[in-house]
């Protein structure tokens, strides 16, 4: 009678574990110090195997690749090499006790099957907008690649100027989407209200844009921004004598440099554009982000020195084909073996790219000083990746017509801030400060009648 019992426990065991499914969207919070990201995983089964995809919602990063899907006696785990991630959990039916690894460090990250909810973001508009927007395909002739956006108008019919938005640095699509908010799309929502056209487009190898990202400089960008221009003057919508350019962060490098090519640039805004060397803005942001993240005088001191050391390494030796083994071997001994290898050698890569070693070396002032047309530049004073004081004094000593605004309590996304650090974007519900957006309007409007 207990054997038969048993056997019975057994055949229930079997059958309830052949039930499991892995299969589906798994929704988690990832905390890491003060930030919260929401991450999901999407696994589907391929006949005997499992393949999946990982979301970023916050950081608006959808469909990484994953490399390793297994599900094994209950245990889930995923591995994307590429960006050092590893997840382990233990499956429990309507959800997964696990663990987030990244760069070595480990996080505990508990998935489920529901969604969770987004911050809250009072500013994005809802459809319909009363207002004319049309997806669009344009073609950048120079790269051989097409690049995909939004044009927004007042209204269907009529003629109107306009702006082109440009992103800042690392890959971005049309709503410059980062930390939960779409800063573009609120920025694009309120011009058009106030009757200016905008057109807002994914970055070459983002969203429905063609062309690969990962090799593209500065340069690059430019001659995206150009085949926008030639787009917009096509369309009988726009005025072709009145279209404008507004640059955040990296975006502000892109606008000067258009205008110099071309004289059909009516008028340019820089968001936090840097107008100082990208060396000096690298050594300033991370001085700033380590102080009012609590680091002491002494680790400060020691991060200046390492980032100095790099710095002065790829000047003597960018031609140099051993380059990023070098900074490795240097990134592993200032951290006294506490770096792991790999994670070195990726923080080498990033800083030897060919869009790093271009930002580095090239000083903006030089294309402000050609600019003919007016420049609007503001800054927030909690800005900690693009210091207002000495970004705004720079530009205002480079250019010939240029408005210079400092906006008091804004960080580099141009929110509300306490504090200026990335890690509070996410936190904050304004995506972009009315105040902002009212000055930028005004201002375009004056230079558009």
């Amino acid at each position: 009678m207990k054997k038969r019992f048993l056997l019975a426990i057994l055949i229930f065991i079997s059958i309830a574990s052949s039930a499991q499914t892995i299969e589906g969207s798994w929704y988690g919070l990832l905390k890491v110090q003060e930030t919260e990201l929401r991450v999901v995983f999407n696994i589907v089964r391929q006949d005997t195997t499992y393949i999946a995809t990982m979301d970023s919602p916050d950081q608006g990063v959808k469909g990484i690749s994953v490399d390793i899907v297994s599900f094994v006696n209950s245990v889930l785990k995923i591995e994307i090499k590429s960006a050092m991630i590893e997840y382990s959990g233990i499956y429990l039916g309507d959800k997964i006790l696990g663990t987030f690894k990244q760069h070595g460090q480990s996080f505990p990250m508990n998935l489920s099957r529901r969604a969770i909810e987004g911050p809250k973001r009072p500013q994005e508009p809802k459809q319909p907008y009363g207002y004319y927007t049309e997806n669009v395909k344009f073609k950048n002739e120079k790269a051989g690649i097409a690049l995909s956006g939004t044009l927004s108008l007042p209204s269907k019919e009529g003629s109107f100027p306009a702006v082109i938005l440009i992103s800042g640095s690392g890959p971005q699509n049309r709503d410059e989407e980062i930390m939960g908010h779409k800063p573009f799309l609120v920025i694009a929502d309120h011009l058009t209200k106030n009757g200016i056209g905008v057109l807002r487009f994914d970055d070459r190898g983002v969203g429905e844009s063609q062309g690969v990202f990962a090799s593209a400089t500065t340069l690059d960008f430019v001659s995206d921004v150009e085949a926008a221009m030639d787009y917009l003057k096509e369309r009988k919508e726009i005025k072709s004598n009145n279209i404008g350019l507004i640059g955040h962060s990296e975006g502000g490098i892109i606008a000067p440099l258009v205008a110099n090519n071309r004289k059909d640039v009516s008028f340019i805004v820089l968001l936090a554009g840097t107008g100082v060397k990208g060396s000096e803005i690298i050594l300033a942001q991370q001085e700033l982000i380590a102080r009012a993240s609590g680091a002491s005088e002494e680790e400060i001191s020691e991060y200046k020195k390492l980032n100095r050391n790099i710095l002065n390494i790829i000047d003597n030796e960018e031609k140099n084909p051993d380059l990023k083994n070098i900074i490795t071997n240097l990134i592993v001994s200032a951290s006294k073996g506490s770096a792991p290898v790999e994670l070195a050698r990726q923080q080498a890569g990033q800083v030897t790219s060919p869009w790093m070693l271009f930002f580095l070396k090239y000083d903006p002032a030089i294309a402000l000083r050609e600019v003919k047309c007016p420049i609007l530049a503001i800054n927030g004073d909690k800005d900690l990746q693009v210091p207002s004081k000495i970004n705004l004094k720079a530009i205002e000593e480079s250019s010939n017509d240029v408005t210079i605004i400092e906006l008091e309590g804004l960080n580099h996304l141009f929110q509300e801030a306490q504090t200026g650090l990335p890690a509070e974007y996410s936190k904050i519900e304004e995506t972009f400060s009315p105040k902002a957006l009212k000055i930028i309007t005004e201002w375009v409007m004056k230079r558009v009648r």
